[in-house]
This record gives structure tokens, C-alpha cells and sequence, in this order.
């Protein structure tokens, strides 16, 4: 039916929708009435906000004269919804807070959903020095009068989606008409629209769905709580995914170097910038291929070292009671074990705790003669160069591709190890994200 449907059996039309709702303890029937006037409302009161209700509703409804003048003001209300079709459609706006209101026999829904989860958090999934301190909101409203507010331009578009899972939960795309790429948006809707999945609780879970490939080692969309990211993304002709719930968007199509790239760049100056940079794919390097390099040489190639180093690195060994390539994944194993307790910690004791563990067990490790002076240092340079990467999801397929190049010179030396490296460039070019190149070096229309 449409907003404003003539309906003479309005309220049995209620009576049907309450018994549907039943026997949930929060659903609310009611039925005001004053000189000959009445009005019915149908709510869940654990999603309606009482004072909304009160001065939007109830109050005005005994202030008017002529119940004619209440159906007027409804009808002008800016919190008044579109009225779906269906039954089960209209149960679901009923969920997210929406007030059913019959007047002269025509249906109305206001939108009066209390918002308990409406505070901006701080940005601590990309934390910088400089730049916009505050992320984003759990609420979708929010989140787009965030992006509203740092966006004054009529070309931003906000379209609204529902999810077809169980939670129904509300999306909103966001991108500038005048500079996102044609077909990119055509596409993130085809696979939004046959999601075929039971329930998505936050943007970290869409992304994988929206990608058509959850076990994709490197991810194709970008996880971002930063509003000035999501401008600087938007500007560029990209995507923005928010989920009603989630304090972080989903930027798509993405390519590699953009994981590389940190907020923090934009606000130094151009020096500084390209120091920062090339320390950032300096240690991309080291923590791939450094735990290879020491397996490679120290196993296959002890003659790419001086002779002096490579004698030094001999010495450390002695007394190790196995080869070096399992002296390696032990070690990157415990550096694992290290960084995931550091996560699950209490933040107040995660520093020190996992501090003292790595001292007491790397020298305990080394004072037992189950691992070298040398590989302590080459693990721990690995451990600190992963957090060199801005973004987390790129950090995790680092993590688990060094494993990867640590097999290849394991089993063929050094020239294994160029072999990997290669074998993954050429996977990352057959990459793409929404059909753009995954290796692309440069976006910008």
C-alpha cells in the first residue's frame, strides 16, 4: 500500500500485525482518544523513543481540534517513512524503531527509533599524530553526517540498501556521481543484492562477502574507521559501504599501494613523506623475505656473505641441534604466539607482559642452544617491521606469506626464494578489485 492507504478496516489491519509480533513483551497496541477523536498507534517500545513519541504523537494529538488537522500534521511530519507493501515488511520497520500511526483510517509510519549507540569513537584502528582524531558512530546516521559534514558537495550521493539476511540490516553507499567510475557501482549493488549469507553483524564481515571470496588471502577492499581516508577515497571515485552498527566503512575498489599508504602522509611535507614511505616498503621487505634470506644463505649460499659475517654467522650456530629453516619457523612461531597475546590482553598489561615474555624466552632460547644470537635479531627486525604496515588486513597476508617464501628457500636455497617472489607478483597482478588491476600504481582520474 502506499503512505497513505483508505483502509476501512484499519484496525483490525493493527490487530493482525499485533498477533504476528506476539508474544514479544514489548510490543505496544494503543489507542488514543479524546471529544470523538481517535488515533491508534502501534510500536516496540524498546526501540521507540518515549520523549520523541510523547511531543511528536501523543501531545499535539490532545493540543488540535479537529482530527482532520492531526492527519495533516502527521502527513507533514520529516519523520515519516514509506509504507511497504507487505506484511512482514512492515513488521521489519517496526524493528528498527518505526511508529505505526492510523488516523481517518490511513496508515502512516514515523521513524522515532531511540539511538543508544550514537557516540563518535576514537580512531584507534588507524591511529596518526596528526589529522582528525575522532572515527566514526555504530549508528548509519551518523556515520553519514560525519562524511556530510567534511563533504559539501552536491555530488555526493547516499543511497540506502537493506541487506537480505536475517538481521535486515541497513547500508548506505556514498560516492560522488561526478567521479566514481562507471561499472564500479553497478557491480557492488549485483553483489549486494543476491548475498546469499544468514546474518552480517558488521562491515568486517560484509567485505568478505563482498568480495565473492572470504578465503582471498589479500583483501580487495579496504577496512576504515578515518573519516579523512573516506574523503580523500571518495574524492579519488571510490566507494563508500556503511553498516548500520559498525564504527568503520568499507572503501572499494582498493589496490595494493593503498594499503601501503597512511593518512599521516598527507599532512607532512614531501620529504618527510617519502622517508616515511620508503621505511614502510622497506620493512614490507624485510618482514617477507628476511626469514628466507637467512634460511637461503645460512643453509644453501654461505658464500653471498663476506667471509668474516659469514664465519660470525657459523659460530652463532654452533651447539644448535637442528637446521636452520626449523630454527626459523619456530622462532617466527613464538613471534606469532607473542603479537595474537598482545592483542587478547587487557591493554594495561599487554605491553608488559608480552615484553618480558620475549626477553626472558629469547634469552632462554639462546642460552639453551636451541636457537642463535643472529636468528633472535632477524626475527625480532621481522616482528617490528610487520607493524610497519598502515592496515591491518594487509599486515595478516604479510604475516602468512612469509611462511610461503620461507618453504620455497627451505627447499631451493635462494634462487627458491626469487622464485616465490615472482610466482606472487604474478599472483597479485592476475588480481583485481570490482575489475580494477590490483597492482595498479596510480588511481586518481
Amino acid at each position: 500500500m502506499d503512505e497513505n492507504t483508505e483502509n476501512p478496516n484499519t484496525p483490525e489491519y493493527m490487530k493482525r500485525l499485533t498477533k504476528k509480533l506476539e508474544p514479544s513483551d514489548d510490543i505496544v497496541q494503543n489507542t488514543l482518544t479524546i471529544e470523538g477523536k481517535k488515533v491508534h498507534l502501534l510500536f516496540l517500545k524498546s526501540v521507540v523513543d518515549p520523549l520523541q513519541l510523547q511531543s511528536v504523537i501523543v501531545k499535539p494529538f490532545f493540543e488540535m481540534k479537529e482530527e482532520r488537522h492531526y492527519a495533516e500534521y502527521i502527513n507533514s511530519l520529516p519523520y515519516k517513512t514509506k509504507l511497504p507493501s507487505g506484511d512482514r515488511e512492515v513488521m521489519i520497520e517496526l524493528t528498527k524503531g518505526n511508529v505505526l500511526v492510523m488516523v481517518n483510517n490511513q496508515l502512516t509510519l514515523l521513524e522515532l527509533k531511540i539511538v543508544a549507540n550514537n557516540m563518535v569513537q576514537e580512531a584507534d584502528l588507524e591511529p596518526t599524530m596528526h589529522g582528525p582524531q575522532m572515527g566514526m558512530s555504530e549508528s548509519l546516521e551518523i556515520n553519514i553526517n560525519i562524511i556530510r559534514q567534511r563533504y559539501h558537495d552536491p555530488s555526493l550521493i547516499v543511497e540506502t540498501l537493506e541487506l537480505d539476511e536475517q538481521s535486515n540490516r541497513g547500508i548506505a553507499l556514498l560516492y560522488d556521481k561526478d567521479r566514481v567510475r562507471p561499472g564500479v557501482l553497478d557491480k557492488i549493488k549485483e553483489r549486494l543484492q543476491p548475498l546469499d549469507v544468514e546474518l552480517v553483524q558488521a562491515a568486517d564481515e560484509l567485505i568478505y562477502y563482498l568480495n565473492n571470496k572470504k578465503r582471498s588471502l589479500f583483501p580487495t577492499s579496504l577496512l576504515s574507521g578515518r573519516p579523512d581516508r573516506l574523503i580523500n577515497n571518495i574524492t579519488a571515485g571510490k566507494v563508500i559501504i556503511l553498516v548500520d552498527g559498525s564504527p568503520h566503512a568499507i572503501v572499494t575498489p582498493i589496490v595494493f599501494f593503498d594499503f601501503m599508504a597512511s593518512m599521516e602522509d598527507r599532512y607532512h611535507s614531501y620529504w618527510i613523506m617519502v622517508g616515511a614511505m620508503v621505511l614502510r616498503y622497506g620493512g614490507l621487505f624485510t618482514c617477507l623475505m628476511l626469514p628466507g634470506i637467512y634460511v637461503g644463505v645460512t643453509s644453501y649460499n654461505p658464500d653471498v656473505f663476506r667471509t668474516e659475517l659469514a664465519l660470525t654467522v657459523a659460530a652463532s650456530r654452533i651447539g644448535v641441534p637442528y637446521p636452520s629453516f626449523i630454527e626459523v619457523f619456530f622462532m617466527l612461531i613464538f613471534i606469532e604466539l607473542l603479537t595474537e597475546a598482545s592483542l587478547r590482553l587487557p591493554v594495561t598489561i599487554s605491553a608488559t607482559a608480552t615484553t618480558v615474555g620475549g626477553l626472558i624466552l629469547g634469552t632462554a632460547v639462546v642460552e639453551a642452544a636451541l636457537a642463535s644470537n643472529i636468528i633472535v635479531i632477524v626475527v625480532s627486525l621481522v616482528a617490528i617491521s610487520t607493524f610497519v604496515i598502515p592496515v591491518n588486513e594487509m599486515s595478516y597476508a604479510i604475516r602468512i606469506c612469509r611462511f610461503f617464501l620461507l618453504l620455497y628457500a627451505t627447499l631451493f636455497g635462494l634462487a627458491g626464494l626469487v622464485l616465490g617472489m615472482l610466482g606472487l607478483i604474478m599472483f597479485l597482478s592476475n588480481k583485481d578489485s570490482l575489475g580494477q588491476p590490483y597492482l595498479r600504481m596510480y588511481w586518481w582520474n
